[in-house]
């Protein structure tokens, strides 16, 4: 019983100390992931993809009422 009491102690311990830690990583993750996604060259390429994208969906839609 002693055993259960301090792997839970240490377990408790652990968890705390392990979201406080991996608070301030995930925030700096989200930050930096902010920074990367309104940089003007991948704004670029994204509103490039998008334009492929909605071209290739008009595309098979266009095929697909043909043969409909």
């Amino acid at each position: 019983m002693g055993k259960l009491v301090w792997f839970a102690a240490g377990a408790a311990v652990g968890f705390v100390f392990g979201t406080r830690a991996g608070r301030q990583t995930y925030d700096d993750l989200v930050a930096t992931t902010r920074k990367v996604m309104e940089h003007p060259t991948v704004q670029e390429a994204a509103g490039l993809v998008q334009a492929q994208a909605a071209k290739l969906y008009d595309e098979g839609l266009r095929k697909l009422n043909q043969q409909v």
